[in-house]
């Protein structure tokens, strides 16, 4: 016989005491009630420089997404410096309250509408920051870590440490030492910056580079766009018999005919994708068939929701993730998605406060690996005893 109304409830009740003992596990539905951001800002010890750019401060994006059942998400959104990285979240916050954290596929769509928010820019930004701390919610109402919400592929993931910046004075000897002392770390390779000089001059940093750590570290390149076309086969062909893993952005993300023109002349892989937005960016790029190795930002893309949907385009390609960006988010996917071949590492080296700025920190293992956080929900809140008294909102 079937149960009555008052003995169902009563049954999950229990359900709920016995696996969870939280509120949501009881049946009740939360229900979002504030959404608020935060920046702060700080001075860099020293400046460091890619092919492209030269950051003299240091900037953290947080969005909290607060609810009724005392469960609070953090998400971090790519800051701009200098530009309030925030000013859609007023717009976008009216779409969010009362409604039901755990919607993250209807949330999203009801904050992606292009014509008024959304498709790239500071909107997608803030959509990703937003959607991050949904899944936050999400997997600390169900009391698991964000990677087995995901689905559990494995507990930890093999890293490289992104370092190699042109600096004030350091030289091909000084970055030859910051690359031997990465590998000592017992890391599978290192990422270096190239595209600030002359080619034949990077293409020597990159040959001294391979002498310090040995022919079987992975070693990966960086220009930040700064080639075009034709200069990056220059560049490439000085390169290649160096071992290269990769080359990262070569050039402009917009332009895929030179990905292309690029990809048919050299035999280092392309990687590219850290300047892309969502899924449907992300289809252009793999359209090219210039680029073997995607990069996708979730705090920049889309969020959670849209960096699982890019790792379904990109298996169902047979390509492979390399998630741009700080391990804090990245361990999490990584260790929940298959064809996440590396998590992109910054040693404490690159920005102290940012080593800081979370209540715990992710530290390699002896294996050279990065294990995924297992407290529960994207496994990192804010440390605002560090990040207080750089705050610009």
């Amino acid at each position: 016989p079937s149960k009555g109304s008052k003995e169902q409830e009563r049954d999950a009740a229990e359900w709920g005491d016995a696996f969870c003992g939280i509120p949501f596990c009881k049946g009740h539905h939360m229900k979002i009630t504030d959404v608020r951001q935060e920046y702060f800002r700080w001075e860099k010890s020293r400046p460091i420089t890619n092919g492209m750019h030269t950051y003299t401060h240091c900037g953290l994006a947080v969005i909290t997404v607060e609810t009724d059942q005392e469960i609070t998400g953090y998400g971090l959104s790519g800051p701009v410096l200098g530009i309030n990285p925030f000013m859609m979240v007023d717009e976008l916050k009216d779409r969010l309250i009362g409604q039901d954290p755990m919607r993250t596929e209807w949330l999203w769509d009801r904050l992606y509408v292009p014509k008024l928010t959304g498709r790239k820019g500071i909107s997608t930004r803030t959509i990703s920051g937003i959607d991050m701390a949904l899944w936050d919610i999400k997997a600390k109402s169900l009391g698991l870590p964000l990677y087995r919400l995901l689905g559990e592929y494995r507990r930890s993931v093999p890293v490289y440490i992104a370092g190699g910046y042109y600096e004030p004075g350091k030289g091909i000897a000084d970055l030859q030492r910051e690359m031997e002392s990465y590998m000592e770390q017992g890391v599978s390779g290192v990422k270096m910056k190239v595209g600030a000089l002359s080619i034949r001059e990077d293409a020597a940093r990159v040959k001294a580079v391979r002498e310090a750590i040995g022919p079987r570290a992975l070693l990966m390149l960086d220009a930040n766009c700064a080639y075009s076309s034709h200069r990056a086969v220059q560049f490439a062909g000085l390169v290649e018999e160096y071992d290269i893993y990769c080359l990262e952005e070569p050039v402009a993300p917009h332009d895929y005919g030179g990905m292309k023109r690029l990809a048919d002349k050299t035999v280092i892989p392309l990687a590219a994708g850290e300047n892309e937005y969502t899924k449907w960016g992300f289809k252009e790029l793999i359209d090219t068939g210039a680029v073997p190795i995607l990069n996708p930002a979730p705090f920049l893309m889309g969020g959670v929701t849209e960096f699982l949907k890019t790792a379904a385009l990109s298996q169902a390609h047979c390509l492979e993730l390399a998630p741009h960006g700080d391990q804090t988010i990245n361990i999490s996917l990584g260790a929940a998605v298959g064809n996440v071949s590396y998590i992109e590492y910054y040693p404490p080296a690159y920005d102290e406060v940012w080593q800081n700025a979370f209540n715990d920190s992710l530290e390699i293992d002896r294996e050279g690996r990065l294990p995924a956080p297992e407290r529960p929900g994207i496994g990192f809140e804010p440390d605002y005893s560090v990040l207080d008294r750089f705050r610009i909102i």
